[in-house]
């Protein structure tokens, strides 16, 4: 059964399954959704120990939504995740570098837990309308990392080079009618960097952020939220329709605007 909070996730915080002292901080933090990785955060010879820290973890009461990332469905150490974490009660997991759906249709029979697919490649972006309309597959990540090393976009350059990439990413997750975390930020010394990164992937569709550091938890959920303003707005507009087309605050509204006043309310809450 998918969490009714996952929709509302602003934030989704990456955190080495290894790391003991990381994950005992991450129980308290205020993400909305922490992702313990066994994947790229976690060097070769701690895979084994990872493994075992994330279903030691899973088994632990979290205030955050708790999700595992697995090893990429080419590696061998897909198959060795999936073993240890069946049964394991994570409110999801998260795939990388997914480039076919049937990639998907074995986690989810082996875990039965709700899926994250994260695109990372030209062929998953290819594939991405298929695999986020995959049965359990509830929204897809845009690994844009890889992406950028992929499409071999010039480092430390703006995102102009991804704009098609992401926006493929969310339409293929909205017409699947799942959710869309946006990329990480790499430059933890860069706030002000940091911040217009949340503003672009809010203002493109994006309903959350992934991250790599705690200290960007308190910026993504404001800037992932809606402020006094669209709130205040939100509950005039539902107050103020009466059904069918009409004029509010010099704009026209309808079923859809009510609809997304709603959701916006549900977000602030």
């Amino acid at each position: 059964m998918i969490d009714d909070r996952l929709p509302l996730v602003r934030s989704a915080l990456f955190l080495p399954a290894s790391n003991a002292r990381a994950i005992e901080k991450a129980q308290r933090l205020a993400a909305d959704l922490v992702i313990l990785d066994l994947e790229d955060a976690v060097p070769a010879e701690l895979k084994e120990e990872a493994r075992v820290a994330a279903v030691a973890a899973a088994a632990t009461d979290w205030t955050p939504l708790l999700a595992i990332r697995v090893n990429a469905p080419d590696r061998p150490e897909h198959a060795k995740d999936l073993a240890a974490l069946a049964g394991v009660p994570a409110d999801v997991i998260v795939v990388p570098k997914v480039e076919r759906a049937d990639d998907l249709a074995v986690v989810r029979k082996a875990l039965g837990r709700p899926l994250l697919a994260m695109i990372e490649t030209p062929k998953g972006l290819y594939a991405a309308r298929d695999i986020a309309a995959e049965p359990g597959v509830v929204g897809l990540i845009a690994g844009s990392n890889d992406l950028a090393a992929e499409l071999r976009l010039p480092p430390r350059q703006g995102r102009e080079g991804l704009a098609l990439a992401l926006q493929m990413i969310l339409l293929a997750a909205r017409a699947a009618g799942g959710i869309a975390l946006d990329g990480v930020w790499n430059r933890l010394d860069d706030a002000d960097g940091f911040a217009e990164d949340c503003a672009q992937g809010r203002a493109l569709g994006f309903e959350a952020k992934t991250l790599i550091h705690p200290n960007q938890i308190e910026t993504c959920n404001r800037l992932f939220g809606p402020d006094t303003a669209e709130l205040e707005d939100a509950q005039a507009l539902i107050a103020a329709a009466t059904g069918g087309a009409e004029r509010f605050r010099g704009r026209m509204i309808e079923a859809m605007h009510v609809a997304q006043a709603h959701r916006t309310i549900a977000r602030a809450r």
